[in-house]
């Protein structure tokens, strides 16, 4: 079995596995208690922290252990925000950062708070200038990933970071992608991380505040963990984050590169095999084990089942996979193909032969799925003076794109076809679809129902 979706929860290192069993013996007692066991508690959670600190390139007292990730990015935000209260309630994220952090910025805007919104290039990566345009006087906290979670693209957080400690502004970094590869470079402010991520147990995230950095912790006091996070400390969990960080970054060096190689594979291979493919993402700049790519006419969810009974796990940030029946944040803030979308996230360990058997099978399966699309109900075209309108309406992506690659060529170089579409993720598919088969995308027209799409034909 292939497992390819390490970015959302990678396996559990055997190194965390013996530090978890052996702490469910030793570290059950109350760490703030005097006794015995309690000194003892108190020795592995001080040790953990120490190993974990290490790892991030921070002071012991700077880090404290959260529920999970998603927990210390809401603390971190709320808290830093509150410190800075004074200063204003202005706060920067950019467009792709993982929807905690989006979630966090949303509930800050409802209670009266400004938010700006950071756009990214094509390849998910922010510049340093727009962060520094984006900031104001009232400028509280911002906000910036380190490494992008659905297309692997590494962030310029130490340039960032500059600009912001420039204006005397804090930056809080997710790190959640890439602490298990290294430390995040640059002058930050506030970090968070979460441990499924690099093979430790879920349930651990971790929340660092540099010194000198105003904060106030939301929600009622409480002693644990600095009063940053409060509750009784999930101990064999902490520790066995802790080693499982300790470990994989002993090994990283070396699988990076491994990693990295498996990875080109994939980005080289996929197009060469499966026509109308968008690889995404940046091709460098971008962590080791992920790589993004869509696939046009495919839908996302049909695809996944099909690589799911050939024995693959991989995700999707297509809107086809999403309950809500939207297109991935992130692919919408790059303005890529968002249809049949396949995020593969390789975990530290997989075996060579897993890549090539799934570079073997991705192909065929989705040419089954194309096949299964190819013959839809034919959309209803009428002629509309010199343009051939197209009705999508009710049918959900990739069937809207579809339909308009069947009928561009019935009309002559020049005109154009309307697509109507009440699909949210029309609007960003036809303009990527235009994009890789050389059309003119005239742009978006109000409609009767959704929207009508204007294509123009080149070529």
């Amino acid at each position: 079995m292939g497992y390819f979706d390490a970015a959302s929860s990678a396996p559990l290192h055997p190194v965390a596995r013996q530090a978890l069993l052996a702490s469910l013996d030793e570290g059950w007692a109350d760490p703030a208690r005097l006794y015995r066991e309690g000194r003892r508690a108190r020795m592995l959670l001080d040790a953990a922290r120490e190993a974990a600190a290490e790892a991030v390139g921070c002071r012991a007292d700077e880090l404290v252990f959260t529920s999970s990730g998603t927990r210390a990015v809401h603390a971190g935000i709320a808290g830093a925000l509150a410190g800075r209260h004074r200063v204003g309630r202005h706060l920067i994220v950019s467009a792709v950062e993982h929807s905690s952090v989006l979630h966090a910025a949303d509930a800050h805007e409802a209670g009266g708070g400004s938010v700006t919104q950071i756009e990214v290039d094509r390849r998910g990566r922010v510049t340093p200038a727009s962060y520094a345009d984006a900031l104001r006087p009232d400028t509280a906290l911002a906000c910036l990933q380190s490494a992008n979670h659905e297309v692997g693209t590494e962030q310029p957080v130490a340039e960032v970071a500059a600009v912001c400690r420039e204006s005397g502004v804090p930056l809080l970094v997710d790190a959640a992608q890439s602490l298990g590869w290294g430390p995040v470079e640059g002058d930050w402010s506030l970090l968070t991380a979460s441990a499924h991520k690099w093979g430790g147990p879920s349930g651990v995230g971790l929340l660092v505040v540099r010194k000198g950095v105003r904060f106030v912790s939301q929600g009622p006091a409480d002693e644990r963990e600095s009063g940053r996070a409060a509750g009784f400390e999930n101990l064999p969990g902490i520790v066995a984050a802790a080693a499982s960080l300790r470990a994989v970054r002993a090994e990283a060096g070396q699988e990076a590169v491994r990693l990295r190689e498996l990875t080109e594979r994939i980005r080289v291979r996929v197009p060469r095999s499966v026509p109308d493919v968008e690889v995404v993402g940046d091709p460098e700049r971008r962590l080791p084990g992920i790589v993004t790519f869509s696939c046009l006419y495919v839908d996302g969810e049909t695809l996944l089942h099909e690589l799911d009974r050939e024995g693959f796990s991989v995700s999707s940030g297509s809107s086809c996979t999403s309950s809500t029946l939207t297109p991935s944040h992130v692919l919408k803030a790059m303005g890529v193909l968002s249809e049949g979308n396949v995020r593969v996230s390789l975990p530290m360990g997989t075996p060579e032969e897993d890549v090539e058997r799934f570079l073997a099978v991705l192909p065929g399966a989705v040419a089954g799925v194309r096949e299964k699309l190819g013959a839809p109900v034919p959309a209803a075209t009428v002629q509309q003076d010199d343009a051939l309108v197209v009705d999508a309406l009710g049918k959900r992506c990739p069937i809207p794109v579809i339909e308009l690659a069947k009928v561009i060529g019935d009309v002559p170089v020049g005109g154009t076809v309307r697509v109507l579409s009440d699909d949210e993720a029309a609007r960003l598919d036809i303009p990527a679809w235009c994009e890789m088969r050389g059309q003119e995308y005239v742009g978006e027209e109000p409609a009767d129902h959704g929207a009508a799409y204007v294509v123009r034909r080149v070529s």
